[in-house]
């Protein structure tokens, strides 16, 4: 029997009536608009079993439920007319209820029949709280009586029965109780297919399920902030439509200070306040309306409160931050001219303390495009069951798991290890709510958790320079005092500079303006000439003057540096200057062209992964390196192996962190003798 089926008779015999075959949604949801949980509610009481012939009558009863009862918007004025005409009507709705202090009622307002001061008695709201929180789906049974007026007024609308369709309560003890009874692969498939996901589907690996699974951490965890950049057809924001009622997606330039926070005049809490979690779709395009929602948001993603004049002091929320977008370019392309977030839209894409904040980047360039053989045909819970199960999971906390088995690597800072240990409190609750879990479990959930806080700390140190430069994450084994490093698969390979023997006349370096470091790719090309010198790639007056020193000092000391035939009156030289990541290029870069230069003309190739710092005068003396620290450390993480300095440099080393003298050799010179033997890969 093959395990798919299995698993649906495990789900069978421990949760009939909470579990559905998923397929029997989607061929109902394609004919009618009708909202994922209703479908399933109706699906799960009518078709819990695997038998053929009882699916088939119960979709036809669930058909038959939804063309009498469900209520579309534009049917609104039929209904009213349907429940005048007959007196008693049951519709398919979704109600809420606000309280009139001033005339001491209840109103309920049902969505979708347009029915917005409908009556209804204490005794059904003190029965069904939720209606009184943003509403629930439900069965109502509504009556018409003409007779009750308020002043002049008719009130005729009467809400005499509620059975919700969205759980009015929720106990998690069954799902906690039964997990033992599923294996942690069966567990995961079950989440999975919850999801409408199939996990054995192909092109569905390991590695890919679990990025599937943590798009429901903002579900499990309060005041969780998720990014997920990727493709499109990825389904990024299906998670948050589709699966829980306790998400709102805003759309791109929707996000007011009103709608988020709070309402200025009224006072009234917005969307942090109110929901689990606020997914910002499209976030590539806008994000918010008010450009002063920016510094509210960062209060917020910060503490899970914010202040606001006139509100009446700090307001707290536990509503979740999920921004989602569209790269269109492929991840190597974006990280060799910019960084993984310059998709999102202008307001944010280069604010270091918004994206700071962020606590986990979802790499969207490693999802599949879903085709139809992605979504399941099996069984897993029903939406509403299963939303209610992750909100039930948010009551408990698990972020003290980690410090049981690991201590957590230098490089971390506090802001890092929040995000961590959320992320670690997150998996547990949605893969081990039973609170049953091993330390290869957290180890797995722990190495997830630092490539994701990782991959913000990478961007933010090509936007803000060596703020961020402690970005090699790791953890330590507290029993056997291992130290376990963790990188991220993008960066492997990707390197600006390559790990080869460089060919002549190529060389790297930095420069600094004094707040930014760039990244400089120096490349000399020789064509036989007439001593003509060429410049381009870049237009700074002071960057081609000291391109121009350079060859002047060559010329002018030709008999001791050059052979008569490689001498510079023969060769027409262009220097190529290329800006590969960071600010503008500055000028300081002489000895990297001087490498070039002489390099190119005796064709020969330099070290792998070659970088050189300093700047040699008219007069050959050889000048330190400013900001000596950052560009070292900036060549270094973008895969410098030798990087050589100036020897007034030298006592400057010692701000060098170790985990950069670990990976690149340091060398220094102190002429330009040294310099060549140094740098020239040896035959």
């Amino acid at each position: 029997m093959p395990v798919s089926n299995e698993l649906d008779e495990k789900l069978l015999e421990h949760f009939r009536g909470f579990v559905v075959k998923k397929d029997l949604v989607s061929s109902v949801k394609v004919g009618a608009n009708v909202p994922v949980f209703v479908l399933e509610y109706l699906i799960a009481n009518s078709c819990s079993t695997d038998d053929d012939e009882q699916i088939k009558k119960g979709m036809e009863n669930v058909k038959k439920i939804l063309s009498e009862h469900y209520v579309n918007p534009e049917e609104s004025t039929l209904i009213h007319s349907k429940i005048r005409e007959q007196g008693r009507y049951k519709i398919i709705d979704k109600i809420s209820v606000e309280l009139d202090s001033k005339k001491d009622i209840y109103w309920a307002k049902l969505q979708n029949s347009n029915i917005k001061n409908g009556n209804i008695t204490d005794r059904l709201v003190k029965d069904h709280e939720k209606i009184l929180m943003g509403g629930i789906w439900a069965i109502i049974d509504v009556e018409y009586d003409p007779d009750i007026k308020i002043g002049s007024n008719i009130y005729p609308f009467v809400i005499t029965d509620i059975k919700p369709i969205q759980l009015s309560s929720f106990d998690n003890s069954k799902i906690v109780s039964k997990r033992n009874e599923f294996n942690k692969d069966e567990w995961l498939n079950l989440l999975l297919r919850s999801c409408g996901y199939e996990p054995t589907a192909e092109g569905v690996s390991d590695r890919v399920k679990m990025l599937l699974l943590s798009r429901l951490l903002p579900m499990v965890e309060s005041n969780f902030n998720f990014i997920e950049l990727g493709p499109r057809s990825t389904g990024k924001s299906f998670v948050y439509k589709e699966l829980t009622p306790y998400a709102v997606l805003i759309s791109g330039g929707q996000g007011t200070i009103a709608k988020l926070f709070v309402h200025g005049s009224t006072g009234k809490v917005g969307a942090v306040g109110q929901w689990d979690a606020i997914c910002f779709d499209e976030a590539t395009d806008k994000i918010f309306k008010d450009r002063d929602a920016v510094p509210l948001m960062k209060d917020y993603m910060e503490s899970g409160s914010f202040s606001r004049a006139g509100a009446g002091g700090e307001i707290t929320g536990v509503a979740s931050i999920i921004l989602n977008g569209n790269i269109n370019q492929p991840v190597e392309t974006v990280l060799q001219t910019s960084h993984l977030f310059s998709p999102l839209s202008d307001e944010v894409n280069n604010d270091t303390a918004f994206l700071d904040r962020i606590h986990f980047y979802l790499p969207g360039w490693e999802m599949i495009k879903f085709a139809p053989r992605h979504f399941t045909a099996n069984f897993g819970f029903s939406t509403d069951y299963f939303s209610e199960a992750l909100k039930s999971f948010r009551r408990t906390t698990y972020t003290d798991v980690v410090e049981k088995f690991f201590s957590l690597g230098a490089h971390l800072k506090q802001r890092d290890t929040k995000p961590v240990k959320k992320t670690v409190s997150g998996f547990i609750k949605l893969m081990h709510p039973d609170g049953n879990y091993t330390k290869e479990d957290v180890r797995e959930y722990l190495e997830i958790a630092l490539e994701m806080r990782r991959r913000v700390k990478e961007q933010l140190k090509r936007i803000g320079g060596m703020e961020f430069w402690d970005t090699n994450f790791s953890y330590i084994d507290k029993e056997t005092q291992e130290e376990h490093f963790v990188g991220l698969p993008e960066e492997k390979g990707s390197h600006l500079i390559e790990n080869t023997p460089l060919p002549a006349g190529v060389c790297y370096t930095s420069t600094s303006d004094g707040d930014n470091v760039a990244l400089v790719r120096i490349e000399a090309i020789v064509v036989g000439g007439s001593g003509k010198l060429n410049i381009t790639g870049v237009s700074s007056t002071a960057v081609k003057e000291n391109i121009k020193n350079t060859y002047q000092y060559i010329k002018g000391n030709e008999k001791t540096i050059l052979s008569e035939q490689h001498s510079l009156k023969n060769f027409d030289i262009t220097i190529q200057v290329s800006n590969l990541l960071g600010g503008s290029i500055s000028s300081g870069i002489g000895s990297a062209v001087y490498i070039s230069i002489v390099s190119a003309l005796y064709k020969k190739n330099l070290k792998a992964g070659l970088a050189v710092l300093g700047n040699i005068s008219v007069g050959g003396a050889i000048e330190r390196a400013i900001n000596f620290e950052d560009k070292v450390t900036m060549l270094s993480e973008n895969g410098a192996k030798v990087v050589i300095v100036p020897m007034d440099n030298l006592a400057e080393l010692a701000n060098i962190p170790a985990t950069i003298l670990g990976d690149t050799d340091v060398p220094f010179y102190q002429n330009n003798q040294l310099l060549m033997q140094k740098a020239i890969l040896l035959d």
